[in-house]
């Protein structure tokens, strides 16, 4: 039983995987359907964080929108995601950046990486 879904959730996976990390602005080119038609809409922000592993790995993007903070999470292997563009890398010191959620304005800005 176990090698059949590790079969069928095999043959899910995207091939390839976008690399991000905590802390990275992101673009996220998503399908959205609206009764019989369907279009792309981009939903950009930063990685909150990055959970789980192959088949069912999600990653939880945030942006403030109109003054009111905005969160989604997205799998990295849906169809329903078109692509993940990476915007800036971000220079974090955890896994889980749950402490943007309570600040406004410049402090829930994230540092840039510059290699």
């Amino acid at each position: 039983m176990n090698e059949i879904i590790k079969a069928i959730e095999a043959e899910q996976l995207k091939k390839e995987v976008p690399e991000i990390h905590v802390g990275d602005t992101v673009k996220v080119y998503g399908k959205i359907k609206e009764g019989n038609r369907e279009r792309i809409q981009v939903f950009e922000g930063v990685v909150l964080k990055v959970q789980g592993g192959g088949n069912r790995a999600t990653f939880t993007v945030r942006k403030t929108s109109n003054g009111v903070g905005v969160e989604k999470t997205w799998p990295v292997h849906s169809p329903n995601v078109e692509k993940v563009e990476l915007v800036r890398k971000g220079k974090v010191r955890r896994a889980k950046l749950n402490y943007l959620r309570s600040r406004v304005g410049k402090k829930a800005k994230v540092k840039e990486l510059v290699k």
